[in-house]
């Protein structure tokens, strides 16, 4: 590569190797992030406005052209060449071509230091409204299926063993409701990131760009930061995203855990529309649920993405080191994975059909009204603990004679205890153990229809943030 077009150099005696410039070159992927660095452009031509280093007639040039040059980007038509360096040498070498030597004014002032950590930000900014909006979709796909399912029996389970009755609904609100505080840690984690790092330069801040609480306004930002040197070295905006990114994914990933279970032969309880759905190349029979499974695996990968821009900047000496290109190849992973895999899901979930029959049948199978038992002698005076016990013998009792609690004479239950008496029976059946737990937050019906109602709002409120964004707009000078 030769230096000509480079944003360095000058005193460099060759040119660098080709090993060099292929291992220094930008991911191809990373000129994404031109559309972020044009938005940045036209806040620091302003700043360069102000200081006095372009005219009205410059500055009028100079945000004429960058409209244009965004506009080619978003179409397509406007691509880096092999020997740009990154997407700075990049934009600003088509800016040279464009207006003359008088295009480089724009590097006065400004280092990609900033430049880099700015367009990401304002990446992560541009993007996670949409994100969230996938995440709001698939939470409000699993309140439609709940909503149809207040009054269906389940079989609840701990340690994957069957434990207690809840109504379906229940077990899927329990996946929309990570789903939903999701949706809060984004719209807060935006609040964290809503300060612009334009104006920090290398990391001692700009001679010419002294107004960066201006070009944070021009840009959609509420405030410039406070620490240059933070505002280039740090990337815990970036790792935050991440974290948020990951926790919404393995919180997708344990419903599609469960997924997978539901619609498998041995549980019986969904099934999966023929659209959202694989097969075999080998076993006819198979209908696959592909869209769980390839969620369930990308989890994994940016949770590894996070891990590792962890490890990338622990013990990094400030200000600014090359180490923190990891940060683009890590958000952009996680984002591009969400975008494909939600919309995915949500199709799956919203197509699903649920086997009433199968459920009512497992949601007493196992013993789980035992508790009910207990529950029921401690009502009546007796300590708990030996509720359970007496509880425990008549599971035991019942295996021994290969009968369900709904089988069960009086004598018994005398047999088993004299205090387990006839008056039990209204209550071993699963819609009194169902209402039986109606306090907040339980699953009797008309708990969960509250939740639901509850549930409905917050998404709600989300949604609505998610729409409350501009985009990459400047205002009007």
């Amino acid at each position: 590569m030769s230096m000509q077009g480079a944003l360095w150099g000058g005193r460099f005696g060759t040119g660098p190797s080709p090993e060099l410039t292929r291992f220094s070159r930008s991911d191809p992927r990373y000129f994404a992030m031109a559309p972020y660095d044009l938005h940045g452009s036209r806040a620091h031509v302003r700043e360069l406005h102000r200081a006095g280093l372009l005219d009205d007639a410059e500055l009028a040039e100079f945000l004429g052209t960058l409209d244009v040059l965004a506009a080619e980007v978003a179409a397509g038509t406007l691509r880096p060449s092999p020997a740009d360096e990154d997407v700075h040498t990049f934009l600003e070498r088509v800016l040279v071509e464009r207006l003359g030597p008088a295009g480089g004014k724009i590097r006065a002032g400004r280092s990609r230091n900033d430049q880099a950590a700015n367009d990401l930000r304002l990446y992560m900014r541009d993007k996670v409204r949409g994100v969230s909006a996938l995440l709001v979709e698939l939470a409000s796909a699993l309140a439609d299926q709940a909503e149809k399912h207040l009054h269906t029996p389940a079989p609840g389970f701990t340690h994957l063993q069957a434990a207690q009755p809840v109504v379906f609904g229940h077990q899927l609100l329990a996946h929309a409701q990570p789903l939903l505080r999701d949706l809060h840690r984004f719209q807060h984690w935006d609040l964290r990131a809503d300060n612009s790092p334009l104006g920090a330069a290398a990391l001692a801040g700009s001679t010419f760009a002294l107004r960066p609480e201006l070009a944070a306004a021009d840009q959609g930002y509420s405030r410039s930061a406070e620490n240059s040197i933070d505002a280039v070295g740090s990337r815990d905006v970036a790792i935050e995203f991440l974290f948020v990114c990951s926790l919404t994914l393995i919180d997708v990933s344990r419903l599609c855990e469960e997924i997978i279970s539901w619609a498998s032969y041995q549980f019986g309880w969904i099934r999966l529309d023929d659209a959202w759905c694989t097969g075999s190349s080998i076993m006819p029979q198979k209908k696959n649920p592909d869209i769980a499974e390839l969620t369930r695996g990308k989890a994994g990968r940016v949770l590894g993405n996070l891990m590792g821009l962890m490890a990338a900047v622990k013990a990094l000496p400030l200000a600014y080191n090359r180490d923190l290109a990891e940060d683009k190849h890590a958000v952009l992973d996680a984002v591009d994975t969400i975008e494909v895999a939600f919309p995915a899901l949500t199709g799956l979930v919203r197509t699903f059909t649920v086997d009433v029959d199968a459920l009512t049948a497992q949601s007493t199978a196992g013993f789980t009204l035992a508790t009910e038992v207990a529950d029921w002698l401690a009502r009546r005076g007796t300590p708990f603990g030996q509720a359970h016990e007496v509880a425990g013998r008549l599971v035991r009792f019942c295996e021994e004679h290969g009968i369900g609690f709904a089988e069960l004479t009086d004598d018994q239950l005398r047999t088993v205890d004299q205090g387990l008496t006839a008056d039990i029976r209204p209550l071993l059946t699963v819609d009194a153990a169902l209402a039986a737990h109606s306090g907040a937050g339980g699953t009797a019906p008309e708990r969960v229809a509250e939740q639901l109602t509850r549930l409905r709002g917050g998404l709600d409120k989300a949604s609505a943030w998610t729409r409350d964004y501009g985009g990459l707009t400047v205002p009007s000078a």
